[in-house]
């Protein structure tokens, strides 16, 4: 197994990393209150069905590689290869007025989870954060992706915050709440 930056011959091995999600739980968000007195209930529930998400690369991620691979824009993309084959990617960039390192996607191939690959991914990116005097790790979950949450949590990441509105109007009724995770660098 090596841990590498990416290069830009990598970017056509892209979509052969496995990064569906599977989970029969998820992130139950309850509102409570109204106005400024408004709070939020959390808690893992079990989902109706279980959820199994392809999780292919969006068009606005592979863009983002791109510009990041190609040295148009700033960031830090890695991949892990195990005999030729990519087995996980992880994309992030500082967001300077926020003093931030936000990470834009931690995938890994299904074949491949559970085995350290994640962490020493996450790892590279705390370092990246570390070096760079940042404040925190940003990264974001959806509520129905449990696996994610879990692992951030394992990491010493906290829930901080979360979005009911993003993917829709009705994101409570759809479970696909918006979550951010934030990992303090002290």
């Amino acid at each position: 197994m090596q841990i590498r930056p990416m290069v830009p011959a990598d970017l056509e091995r892209l979509g052969d990393i496995d990064g569906t999600i599977e989970s029969d739980r998820y992130l139950h968000v309850e509102r409570e209150g109204d106005g400024l007195t408004v709070g939020w209930r959390v808690e893992e529930r079990p989902l109706r069905t279980p959820h199994i998400a392809r999780n292919a690369l969006s068009d606005d991620l592979w863009f983002r590689v791109k510009q990041i691979v190609s040295g148009i824009e700033e960031g830090l993309v890695w991949v892990a290869e195990h005999d030729r084959a990519l087995v996980g990617l992880v994309v992030a960039q500082a967001v300077p007025a926020e003093g931030v390192l936000r990470i834009f996607d931690l995938r890994i191939d299904s074949d491949f989870r559970r085995q350290g690959v994640g962490s020493a991914l996450l790892y590279r990116v705390i370092g990246e954060a570390r070096e760079k005097q940042l404040r925190a790790v940003m990264a974001t979950t959806e509520a129905n992706n449990l696996p994610a949450g879990r692992f951030l949590l394992k990491s010493g990441f906290e829930l901080s915050g979360l979005n009911t509105r993003q993917q829709s109007n009705h994101d409570l009724v759809k479970e696909c709440v918006t979550m951010f995770w934030y990992l303090a660098m002290s």
